[in-house]
């Protein structure tokens, strides 16, 4: 595997994170003023179809995988959540 980890990426990720994946009921908003990077981070997880709205909203079923895919690379990586 020869994934690079761009700026965009990394953002992506960490807005990711931050969806509870105990529940697909449970949902987040960007808010207008948070930083910039999360907030096209939003924007770009809506245009994948990760989450349901371009500022966060709730994670789609593809979303809910991911984020359970990124806690699971977490958890071996020893990340504190």
């Amino acid at each position: 595997m020869s994934h690079r980890l761009s700026a965009e990426t990394c953002a992506e990720l960490q807005l990711l994170a931050l969806f509870s994946t105990a529940t697909q009921q449970s949902g987040l908003k960007v808010h207008h003023s948070a930083a910039p990077e999360l907030v096209a981070a939003a924007t770009r997880l809506h245009e994948k179809r990760l989450i349901t709205q371009p500022d966060g909203g709730y994670l789609t079923d593809l979303g809910y995988e991911a984020a359970n895919g990124l806690d699971a690379v977490l958890d071996i990586l020893g990340a504190p959540g």
